[in-house]
């Protein structure tokens, strides 16, 4: 490994990854307005006028990432500390992908009241909230009750991030295999955060025959072992047959496998014992549920990864970009369901008729169509909704979107 490559070096050379700079030169003339004295009309104004902090400072175009570290990645509870440089990695996505502005916030405790305390504390100062890297069940309290408590957009990427990707990868794989949503049997293994949000987002969309599994095996109505509130929510929406036993069991004669769960869990047998042209997204990193050279050997028509070095690789960096600028650019008080189905249809809308094969699914993350037209969509779906304090063109918030990507990516 060569210096410039070396992970390590690259972090210890630039001593991080964001900064914040000034959008003005500071002369003595403009130092005067953008601090004391002038900036004290601008504080009264907002004090008289609330609503105006969104027109007069930058709130409105920052997010911030908070996370307390416990689900960090493929590493997992590795704390705070450690997980900064992955919401440095975040907040660099944002600013490069959306000319967002976001900040890193990673807390010293792992108390749901006091995460969700916390946050109500901070939210005056952003116009949006992405959760990130905080274990399952209490990602889904910490997200369901700062949702309800502030009027600014709160999103969990890696549930709901994960969801619009895979149901995204999932319509373009159907129309490969020519098979419909609503005939399909999809089994989903692994019942934390992904696994929930891609299984509700699903049968959204459609779906009708789901089942979902754990360590423990299929989840279901009545099951004892290993449940929590949300593995129980999920067993009344999904195995309509109440079906009992294994991961196996569950495969066999079934359409979809999503993996988000562990390394080498599933076997050349069990993709052999799915319905014909079975779809596999094995995303477990960074060692998947199945080496997808082996699943396509053993009859998938469609493999897809969370890795960059195989094709069709499922990466949440493809939404929340354009999640956010389309939610921010309308004053979104939320990113509702309808936000997150329009995010996905338009994101594997992006993959044209005739680009569209086995080996490409999903577009690429420095595609630049990519963030213009998940903007466009969610703006729109936030309108339709009426989660949108604002109107706003759709069109033109796709083409700033795409203006600045080109300036970018040129």
């Amino acid at each position: 490994m060569t210096q410039a490559s070396d992970p390590i070096e690259f972090h210890r050379r630039s001593r991080g990854k964001i900064t914040i700079n000034s959008k003005t030169p500071l002369d003595a003339e403009n130092l005067s307005i953008v601090y004391t004295p002038g900036v004290g009309a601008v504080s009264t104004r907002i004090a008289e006028q609330p609503d105006e902090v969104r027109e007069l400072t930058g709130k409105q175009n920052t997010v911030a990432i908070v996370t307390d570290g416990t689900a960090v990645l493929g590493l997992g509870d590795i704390g705070p500390e450690a997980a900064l440089p992955v919401m440095e990695g975040k907040a660099a996505i944002f600013s490069e992908f959306a000319s967002i502005n976001a900040v890193p916030i990673c807390l010293a405790t792992t108390d749901t009241d006091a995460i969700v305390q916390t946050v109500r504390y901070l939210a005056p100062g952003f116009g949006g909230v992405n959760l990130e890297d905080i274990s399952a069940p209490r990602c889904f309290e910490i997200e369901r009750r700062l949702t309800a408590d502030l009027d600014i957009p709160v999103f969990h990427d890696d549930q709901h991030g994960t969801a619009i990707i895979v149901l995204a990868a999932l319509l373009n794989a159907l129309k490969i295999t020519g098979k419909q949503l609503k005939d399909l049997r999809v089994v989903i293994n692994g019942a934390g955060a992904a696994g929930v949000a891609i299984g509700k987002i699903i049968l959204r969309a459609g779906a009708a025959n789901l089942i979902m599994c754990d360590s423990k095996g299929i989840i279901y109505s009545g099951r004892a072992e290993s449940m929590n509130p949300a593995k129980e929510e999920m067993a009344g929406l999904t195995n309509r047959d109440n079906k009992k036993g294994s991961l196996a069991d569950a495969l066999a004669g079934a359409d979809v496998f999503i993996g988000v769960s562990s390394a080498n869990v599933v076997s050349t047998d069990m993709v052999k014992s799915m319905n014909k042209d079975p779809i596999v997204f094995a995303l477990a990193n960074p060692v998947p549920e199945i080496d997808p050279d082996l699943a396509k050997k053993a009859g998938a028509r469609v493999v897809g990864t969370g890795r960059s070095d195989y094709p069709n690789q499922i990466n949440n960096v493809l939404a929340f970009p354009g999640v956010f600028r389309g939610a921010l650019d309308v004053r979104a008080a939320d990113i509702n369901e309808e936000m997150k189905l329009a995010a996905a249809y338009a994101l594997a809308g992006v993959v044209a008729k005739e680009e569209l094969n086995g080996d490409y699914i999903i577009p690429k993350p420095f595609d630049p169509r990519v963030a213009p037209a998940v903007a466009r969509a969610v703006a729109r779906a936030a309108m339709d909704s009426g989660v949108a304090r604002i109107k706003a063109d759709p069109e033109e918030i796709a083409q700033r979107t795409k203006e600045m990507l080109e300036k970018i990516f040129s």
